[in-house]
């Protein structure tokens, strides 16, 4: 058994390996190096303290070093940094950043626990005091300070979490923010009718989007500065919270010649061990499985990079445990709409070229007779052949984890459309429906699968003036309803009376219906079928076609 660990970062990583080392085994010497003042913090919680949200500083403290030494009998030292890793010697260079004195450290066992530093641009006055970026409590502090001091405009440029929740937080301390995002959508793991639910967030508390855009240059302008955009436009502000990305920081492992792919990331087996048998690796700055389609992946999330660091622990100490990888689940909240995601996306599926099926459903988060149902929407993709479920994203105003969650197990299961048919969860009228949305997912899917509904799908039909050449566009909602606005060219025809007036239809073109979220469409194709017409539902009606074609871009 090894006799001495020395862990290299502390936060999820290296943090939860100390504690579950120690946990099997009191005989252990445990030694973690950490580069910051703070060794375990929250750092999915920074956002919050810049706004308010979180008052007190001490609460993002997750441990203390003086209580996680005192508790778990460790030897701790902040504020000192490695310098190589001699792999012959068993061997840590280690500086005093306080002192600048430099000493070797022995190991039996080394963890490293690097994390994944922020990325910034090479561009002309990125290094600007009034640039920043957000990692740890320290920028988190100098953030904050220039908001107190009475910031009163700030530019965003990324629209990944981060992005999202400084410019939430920002709003929520009265500062305008533009943000700016180089695709043409935030939240890039989401499929962008997904993410367009958050523009109209966004734009709807007063920040200012600029898509496919991308800063070039920050240059001082009186106490401020002006963003240069690549579009040409510029945006004089007080402060840039740089979000555009993060690499794994991985000089460390590549000095001392650990194996590295592509992008920077050190390759870890399933033990977590890396080429070298008594250096292992954990968390941001590591690559891992891809569960859901095979092959490898980079997921940053705290939740995996605490599971992997008990891996870690285990194998480290004698136990054979194993990482069966990230799917990549996760959740946003923006202004009071949540966003949530598990296995692949449509982007990618297309890519990799996998087939795959989608459909949409648009369902109250509980009964609709209990007051305060909200919409979410539910996108499910799965396998065409025999339904496994491959990947979902969910958002709407509440319920969204619930359900992200109930499928992300679902994955993890291997489980069909057809399973979640029939999964059993827990129903009462203000917390869900005795047909939750689900549930109602597996209905739609396995209709889609056996052939009960076919659909066309809504960047199959242009915006604004869309082909009909080929299609008869069915509109089954009421006359009320289709005056408030309907697809351009579509044929309204109210559901109650689509039995008598079905010969109105064109004779010899295929009908696409299509209802506010899809149920009313396909209760109108049943009854097509019947006469024999080629008839199919635009998924998810009108409220996904919106989405996808919406009309402030």
């Amino acid at each position: 058994m090894n006799k001495k660990l020395v862990i290299v970062g502390g936060v999820a990583g290296g943090a939860t390996a100390a504690a579950r080392a120690r946990r099997l085994s009191e005989d252990i010497q445990i030694i973690m190096i950490e580069r910051g003042p703070d060794i375990a913090f929250a750092n999915c919680g920074l956002p919050y303290h810049v706004g308010g949200k979180i008052c007190q500083r001490d609460a993002l403290l997750v441990q203390t070093k003086e209580g996680m030494q005192e508790r778990f009998n460790l030897d701790i030292r902040t504020e000192q940094e490695v310098l190589a890793i001699d792999r012959d010697a068993k061997t840590v260079r280690v500086r005093e950043l306080e002192t600048g004195r430099e000493y070797d450290e022995s190991y039996d066992a080394l963890l490293l626990s690097p994390g994944a530093a922020p990325v910034r641009p090479p561009i002309g006055g990125v290094d600007h005091p009034a640039v920043f970026t957000l990692r740890n409590m320290v920028d988190m502090d100098r953030i904050k300070e220039a908001v107190d001091a009475g910031a009163k405009r700030a530019v965003v440029v990324g629209g990944g979490f981060i992005g999202l929740e400084m410019a939430e937080n920002l709003r929520r301390r009265e500062v305008e923010v533009d943000l700016v995002e180089l695709l043409p959508q935030v939240m890039p793991p989401l499929d962008p009718e997904v993410a367009e639910r958050l523009h109209v967030e966004l734009r709807a508390h007063g920040v200012r989007l600029h898509l496919e855009d991308a800063a070039e240059q920050f240059k001082p302008a009186g106490d401020g500065l002006t963003v240069q955009l690549r579009s040409g436009a510029t945006i004089d502000t007080d402060l840039v919270i740089l979000a555009v990305g993060v690499r794994p920081d991985t000089k460390l492992a590549a000095d001392a010649g650990l194996n590295l792919n592509q992008r920077g990331a050190i390759v870890v087996d399933d033990h977590m061990c890396t080429n070298d048998p008594a250096i292992y690796a954990v968390g941001d700055a590591i690559q891992v499985a891809d569960p859901v389609l095979g092959g490898e992946t980079m997921i940053p999330l705290a939740g995996p990079a605490n599971r992997q660091a008990r891996i870690a622990a285990d194998n480290i100490l004698g136990r054979d445990s194993t990482y069966r990888g990230t799917q990549g689940t996760s959740v946003v909240g923006l202004f009071g709409v949540t966003a949530g995601s598990t296995g692949a996306s449509e982007k990618t599926l297309r890519q990799r070229e996998i087939p795959f099926k989608k459909i949409y459903v648009h369902r109250g988060q509980h009964a609709g007779y209990y007051p305060g149902a909200e919409m979410i929407m539910l996108k499910l993709l799965f396998t065409p052949d025999d339904g496994r479920v491959l990947g979902a994203q969910v958002v709407g105003s509440a319920g969204v984890d619930k359900r992200i969650d109930v499928i992300a197990m679902a994955i993890q299961a291997r489980m069909t459309v057809h399973d979640l048919e029939e999964v059993e969860l827990a129903y009462a009228p203000q917390y869900g429906s005795a047909k939750d949305a689900v549930n109602i997912a597996g209905f739609v899917a396995a209709n889609a699968l056996n052939g009960d509904e076919k659909f066309i799908y809504a960047e199959e039909l242009p915006p604004n003036a869309p082909e009909t050449a080929n299609w008869t566009l069915l509109d089954v909602r009421s006359p009320l309803e289709f005056e408030t606005g309907h697809i351009p060219g579509a044929l309204n025809i109210p559901l109650p009376e689509l039995r008598t007036r079905w010969k109105e239809l064109p004779a010899g073109k295929p009908v696409a219906s299509y209802c506010g979220v899809g149920q009313r469409a396909y209760y109108a194709n049943r009854i097509l079928r019947t006469h024999g017409i080629d008839c199919t539902n635009i998924a998810g009606g009108l409220m996904t076609y919106s989405l996808v074609h919406p009309s402030e871009k």
